[in-house]
């Protein structure tokens, strides 16, 4: 085609000029309540969790010890982060916008979304660190004291499930409670305006989330591969053995990386959705497009709250795995049944009676809204159940495709890589299709119009933020899980019945885990395909403005263009660049640790017979330092990057560029994410038992597959989520400057040049910066930081054995 212009595009401005009506308003302000009530169950579930016992005085000290260094790490990461916030503000105040007020806004809902996402990380890593000894010591119930008569194993199981999803439902609560506040805010304040701002407030949450995913997956990997490859591979010992000087590490990072780093993603996901959806939604639906996407994820949370309570295992059930499918489908069924009533009782039956929608195109379509917005819908919510039951597949100790990879290590490590690379593949290619399926089925919702095709796309995103609130108390109860079992063995007070609780409550973890990852990224990409219209939208609107011809190469969308064939080419490349970038950062972090803790078992030789403590202290604060350091490289280029392609190609290359990113950003998160998943839960099937058990050749095989996979499941896979946002947020925000010195009367070819090559510059430094750290060897900086005095603020307390 020779632009991305149509009349209803270009008609885009006139269609911002409806205020909100009364009846609107008071819906709004309905949803805001009801998002504020979320909040006041996630209270309510918060006493829930606390009131259970903590266990021993051993269990406490531990728990303390991984609280003190969760605190100390998240504390300076946000400190970090928040200066680069304030200068994103400042930054976002120089791009163009049609008036003061949205320019004001933009900025500080900005900080609002990152203040937002930052809280519900927070909030996440505070809870579990103080639930996981809890689960723990609702687990050592199982196992009772001489002379006391045996505890009903099902019943004591049950109960620390329990304890587990309840803080995943706190963080739920918060994820869609904080992310429908603040768009009903913002909806409220400022009404036709409400796009623009709300361009900042997703831009905001996705920002910091990415920030968080990446330093929190740097840091809980760069433990867990050291303590594993040290601990388990050459020392022979378990993996939370407290002798292990990365077993607080690790625990740590379980929490700023798994609940910390997901929760915020999560809420980022939950927030840009929104923002794609009432963006393209003001243009398709006109005043009831600023209120219906906003129904939709309202009645979301009324359904979460159902599904968190309804997680309440029973006898009959297989495993824990039942349990929690059980509370997603009733909230899913729920869910479509209660957004079906919504949607006949508040939309009209005809475009035509739909206020405020300026495109007469709209307005003659000869469908029925509430039939569009009821489909979109429910493909948003038969999609999240399809991705759920499929990730489950690839990733459950109970399907086959774990139990090949478990067979697998009889042979070694190489074969056990290869059949997780393989699985990782081909579940990648199941989950995109399906993704692609659920957003053409919305898209051909649209009919003729384009602007209708997206907005039922943004819809579909809405659909699937219904099940967001279990989705996330999923997620947060696989690291629990982990670190209350971690906690159980490095205090040994839990043993015979209780442990094996803990594990079987750990697998389910891991596939939980797994299968919010799978969702994250399908929320990913129904986002950024909802933002891909907004961002031709822009475009038009911009080239509206400056007077430019549709037809001018720069901004044409025609993949047969070389220039656009180049953006698409680099949109693919930053995908692959970003993941490699975000895995080598945790093998030279690793590679620190492994140091680290070879020299504590070769210097203290007493740490083997428990006569002298590892100094757990000295590996939180290599693996503190190191996050940290490592996340400029990859913020950077998620920011700069659609920038210098934008400048320097024009903006029909940058949506090629989005296009490359999100295709293949889809596959790679889906690989790296279901790959790791399968081979941790393949070296907790042998670890069970089968194939040799523990300390067997086939449990090292494993153990080697399971280090390989966690920085692709835990760092890279889940990072790319947050990323595709980013860009295309970003591309959002600069295509009207882009615009406007490229064509038009402000034209400025040197300072697009300018503006392109600093970018590169950038991108480059910090590439260049970050590959001469290199790997840690002996007697080098990793070494030496390793050996290096611990930061106080950092050092916690060794607990005894």
């Amino acid at each position: 085609m020779a632009g991305p212009f149509t009349p209803e595009q270009v008609d885009f401005t006139q269609r911002l000029a409806v205020e909100l009506t009364d009846g609107n308003r008071t819906l709004v302000t309905v949803i805001a309540v009801v998002a504020a009530a979320a909040l006041v169950v996630a209270v309510v579930l918060v006493r829930q969790v606390l009131a259970a016992g903590e266990g021993t005085d051993s269990m406490k000290r531990i728990a303390a010890a991984v609280q003190e260094g969760a605190n100390a790490y998240l504390a300076r990461q946000l400190r970090t982060l928040g200066v680069f916030a304030v200068i994103v503000f400042f930054l976002l105040m120089l791009l163009p916008a049609d008036n003061w007020s949205q320019r004001m806004g933009r900025s500080l809902f900005f900080l609002v979304g990152a203040v937002f996402s930052a809280a519900t990380g927070y909030i996440g890593m505070w809870l579990a660190v103080r639930s996981n000894v809890r689960v723990a010591a609702a687990a050592r119930e199982a196992t009772p004291a001489k002379g006391e008569p045996e505890k009903d194993l099902t019943v004591v199981a049950h109960r620390a499930m329990k304890i587990a999803f309840r803080t995943g439902g706190v963080v739920g609560m918060c994820t869609v409670g904080l992310g429908l506040l603040g768009a009903s805010c913002v909806v409220l304040v400022y009404a036709a305006d409400a796009p623009k701002v709300l361009e900042g407030f997703g831009f905001g949450a996705a920002l910091l989330a990415m920030f968080m995913r990446v330093g929190g997956g740097i840091f809980t990997k760069a433990a867990d591969v050291g303590a594993d490859l040290v601990g388990k591979v050459e020392q022979g010992i378990p993996e939370d053995d407290p002798r292990n000087a990365a077993t607080i590490a690790d625990n740590v990072g379980d929490n700023v990386g798994d609940c910390a780093g997901m929760a915020a993603d999560l809420f980022e996901s939950y927030a840009v959705t929104l923002v794609a959806a009432l963006i393209l939604g003001k243009a398709a639906f006109g005043d009831s497009g600023l209120a219906f996407p906003l129904l939709v994820p309202a009645i979301g949370v009324v359904t979460a709250m159902i599904g968190i309570f309804a997680v309440a295992p029973r006898r009959s059930d297989r495993s824990g795995m039942s349990a929690i499918n059980r509370g997603f489908f009733i909230s899913a069924v729920i869910s479509l049944v209660l957004v079906a009533v919504a949607v006949f009782a508040y939309l009209p039956s005809s475009y035509a009676d739909l206020k405020g929608v300026g495109d007469a195109a709209i307005q003659g379509h000869g469908g029925d809204p509430r039939v569009l917005a009821l489909v979109a819908v429910a493909i948003g919510i038969v999609l999240a159940a399809l991705i759920q039951q499929l990730t489950g597949y690839f990733t459950e100790t109970s399907r086959r495709p774990v139990r090949d990879i478990g067979k697998t290590s009889l042979t070694g490590p190489a074969t056990v890589v290869l059949a997780g690379i393989s699985v990782g593949l081909e579940s990648a290619v199941y989950s995109a299709v399906l993704i692609a399926l659920g957003v053409y089925g919305a898209f051909l919702l649209g009919g003729t119009s384009i602007m209708l095709a997206l907005f039922a796309v943004a819809l579909a995103g809405t659909g699937l933020l219904t099940t967001v609130g279990v989705i996330v108390a999923m997620d947060t109860f696989g690291p629990v899980s982990d670190n209350a079992q971690g906690i159980a063995e490095m205090s040994g007070d839990v043993e015979g019945a209780g442990a094996r609780v803990l594990t079987d409550l750990d697998a389910v973890g891991n596939t939980t885990k797994a299968i919010t990852k799978g969702i994250a990224i399908a929320t990913a990409v129904l986002a950024a395909s909802a933002l891909f219209g907004s961002y031709r939208d822009a475009i038009a609107t911009a080239v509206a403005d400056v007077h430019a011809k549709a037809g001018e190469l720069g901004l044409s969308l025609d993949i047969s263009q070389p220039n656009n064939l180049v953006g698409l080419i680099l949109g693919a490349a930053v995908v692959f660049l970003f993941s490699g970038l975000a895995i080598n950062a945790v093998s030279r972090s690793a590679g620190a640790v492994v140091y680290e803790v070879r020299r504590q078992f070769r210097e203290h030789p007493g740490i083997m017979d428990y006569s002298e403590k590892p100094e757990y202290g000295r590996v939180v604060d290599i693996c503190t330092k190191d996050a940290l350091r490592e996340l400029a490289t990859p913020g950077l280029l998620a920011v700069l990057a659609p920038i210098a392609v934008g400048f320097a190609l024009g903006v029909g290359a940058l949506g090629s560029y989005l296009a490359g990113a999100i295709g293949t950003g889809t596959l790679m998160a889906v690989f790296l994410a279901n790959s790791g998943g399968a081979w941790d839960n393949a070296k907790k099937l042998v670890e069970d038992g089968h194939h040799g058990g523990k300390g067997s050749e086939a449990h090292a095989a494993t153990v080697i597959g399971d280090t390989v996979g966690d920085p692709f499941k835990d760092t890279a896979g889940p990072a790319i989520n947050p990323l595709l946002k980013v860009m295309n947020l970003v591309a959002l925000l600069i295509a009207p400057a882009v615009v406007k010195f490229s064509y038009g009367a402000d034209a400025n070819k040197g300072l697009r040049i300018a503006v392109a090559a600093l970018a590169v510059v950038v991108i480059v430094g910090a590439v260049y910066v970050s590959k001469r750290r290199g790997v840690a060897v002996d007697g080098d900086d990793g070494a030496e930081r390793a050996a290096s005095p611990a930061d106080p603020a950092v050092v916690a307390p060794s607990p005894r054995l």
